[in-house]
């Protein structure tokens, strides 16, 4: 007996064998029951899914001599000719080789003739979308009002082309893909049927590589089937058909994860010296992310994934998050596309492995904004450390009030806000408008410890201050002369350090700002020395040296020298003390956390 591939051995005979299309199975089935039978019908789907096969299926159930019947015997003559294709009254026809209306006008003299030996005479009109616009206007009156004997089939994988008109004078039924799992089940049986073993996961890969065709299927299953040698494993699928197993893209992204792009490159040096083809190794590159995205997902369907998820490496799940798995596997999608006009298709599969290799350290725009929203408050809190009241001349406002002298109160940040400037009343007896001369009431502020809440600045409502917190009108917000400035009675390096921030405010806000973040004042002798929190702080008190000095000379009484030193800080103390967001951002962005 002639050898027949596995495609036509096994070509469904009976409704029941249709793999993946029990709607139209079972539509068919009722129809035929309830006699309810369409002049024509148009089957819609991609390749390989049963079309034909249900087209035979069909003119076997209405031609059977025991029918019509949801279930054709098979024995009968009229079954056995169609099965053989040599039938009559069952014409098949190519719709790619007769496109033209010289066929279709043939179609419309036999159509008069009534069939030869079977109930019904039947036209199945192989890839119909093939036939010019000529020849579907000529079938128009003959498919709307054929021959009560005739009826016609159309087939087709491409229903967009098939004209409106057509389309609306038939039954439509749309063929589905066949699901991964059902095409496995058929090839273990077909294997069965040849008595050779087969392992579930080379069975799986066929399976998936046919893309829920069956024909397509049954053609790959034959040619593994060829050089397998009794038993189809994946192992034989991958060694002969060129394939990058499971096991070695283990190896080669497990490089990647660990940054090692020279082996990495090594290792695709070798793939491709022995005879893996570019396109063959990046659609198993690609696969396998795919896979581990499902993974990461937490889908572990077998069906999906094409083998066991536990042969996927842990190491790359645990290394690469989901939007890392994510950009990878848009890298080696855009990577296929890309490689058809580029200069050498080797260059750009070396380039995305390269990038792969850095790809840990890919953070995406909405992780940034995610991370920077949820450490907002703490990163607020950092920028407003301090909050005090002093007076111009250093001293704390806690202190009584002193004819002469006016409160500053510093916001947080170090930017000070003058009470001369509040606009409360003078004590000279003038009115209680704050300026005598006229002019518009501005509003109070309070102290920055009433007002600040920790998030944003707020303006003080119009409330009067205390009484010895009530300004001067005749004050101006000026720095005196170094030479003229008194000494600061029991002067402490923090006492004359409050003091320059209040002077300094006056003129110099940012010079101020830095002062006030700094810490550890001491006087050693004529040296005085502080820390400061960050080497742009320490470079700014720098350049300012001679300017600090000059100030703290007569507040001390002395000429002393200013010096500055950075803050030592323990990385291991401020990475446990650090919540995990915040650490993430410092480590992101290779910064230092002030004032935390």
């Amino acid at each position: 007996m002639a050898y027949e591939v596995t495609a036509t051995r096994r070509r469904p005979q009976r409704f029941e064998d249709l793999v993946g299309q029990e709607f139209v199975a079972q539509t068919f089935k009722n129809s035929i029951q309830s006699g309810k039978i369409a002049h024509a019908y148009l089957f819609s789907g991609p390749r390989g899914c049963g079309k034909t096969s249900t087209a035979r299926i069909l003119a076997k159930a209405l031609n059977c001599a025991k029918g019509p019947t949801a279930s054709p015997c098979g024995e009968c003559p009229a079954c056995k000719e169609i099965t053989a294709g040599s039938s009559l009254d069952v014409i098949e026809i190519d719709g790619a080789s007769n496109t033209s209306v010289n066929d279709v006008r043939q179609i419309k003299d036999e159509v008069l003739f009534p069939p030869n030996s079977c109930r019904y005479k039947i036209y199945i009109i192989d890839e119909v979308h093939m036939l010019s616009t000529s020849a579907f206007n000529a079938l128009l009156k003959t498919i709307e009002e054929p021959p009560p004997y005739v009826i016609f089939i159309f087939a087709t994988t491409e229903l967009q082309k098939v004209p409106a008109t057509i389309k609306s004078r038939c039954q439509q039924f749309n063929f589905r893909l066949v699901p991964v799992e059902k095409v496995k089940e058929q090839l273990a049986a077909a294997a069965a049927e040849l008595g050779m073993k087969a392992q579930d996961e080379a069975l799986y890969w066929i399976a998936r590589e046919a893309g829920g065709s069956m024909r397509d299927s049954y053609t790959l299953f034959d040619q593994v089937a060829a050089f397998s040698d009794g038993e189809i494993t994946y192992e034989k699928i991958r060694d002969k058909l060129g394939l990058v197993g499971v096991d070695r893209l283990n190896e080669l992204f497990t490089l990647c994860i660990n940054g090692d792009s020279q082996t990495a490159l090594l290792k695709l040096d070798e793939y491709l010296q022995n005879g893996v083809s570019i396109e063959q190794l990046i659609s198993n590159c690609t696969d396998y992310l795919r896979s581990l995205l499902l993974i990461k997902n937490g889908v572990k369907k077998e069906a999906l994934l094409g083998q066991s998820a536990e042969r996927f490496s842990k190491d790359v799940l645990e290394a690469w998050s989901s939007v890392q798995i994510e950009r990878a596997l848009s890298i080696f999608l855009n990577l296929y596309r890309d490689i058809r006009y580029s200069l050498n298709s080797r260059y750009e599969f070396e380039l995305a492995l390269s990038r792969l290799c850095w790809l840990k350290e890919y953070v995406s725009a909405a992780e940034v904004k995610k991370a920077v929203d949820g450490v907002k408050p703490l990163l607020d809190t950092a920028a407003y450390p301090r909050k005090i009241q002093t007076y111009s001349d250093g001293t704390p406002a806690e202190q009584p009030s002193v004819q002469g002298r006016q409160p500053s109160v510093s916001r947080p940040g170090g930017m000070p806000v003058f009470t001369a400037l509040s606009g409360s009343a003078p004590e000279s007896g003038q009115g209680s408008h704050s300026f005598p001369e006229g002019g518009a009431e501005p509003p109070l502020n309070k102290s920055a410890e009433d007002e600040y809440d920790g998030s944003e600045w707020q303006a003080a409502p119009e409330t009067e201050l205390e009484p010895e917190l009530k300004p001067e009108p005749q004050l101006k917000a000026e720095s005196a002369p170094a030479e003229n400035r008194p000494a600061i009675q029991d002067a402490t390096p923090e006492k004359v350090r409050d003091a320059m921030v209040a002077e300094f405010s006056v003129n110099d806000a940012m010079l101020a700002s830095a002062i006030l973040q700094t810490e550890n004042w001491q006087k050693n002798g004529a040296v005085v020395s502080c820390e400061a929190g960050n080497e742009y702080e320490q470079v700014q008190l720098r350049n300012a040296s001679s300017r600090i000095s000059a100030f703290m000379s007569p507040a001390f009484g002395e000429t002393v020298k200013f010096e500055v030193r950075l803050k030592k800080r323990e990385d291991a103390a401020v990475k446990k003390q650090l919540p995990p967001k915040v650490e993430m951002l410092r480590n992101m962005f290779k910064g230092t956390v002030l004032g935390y």
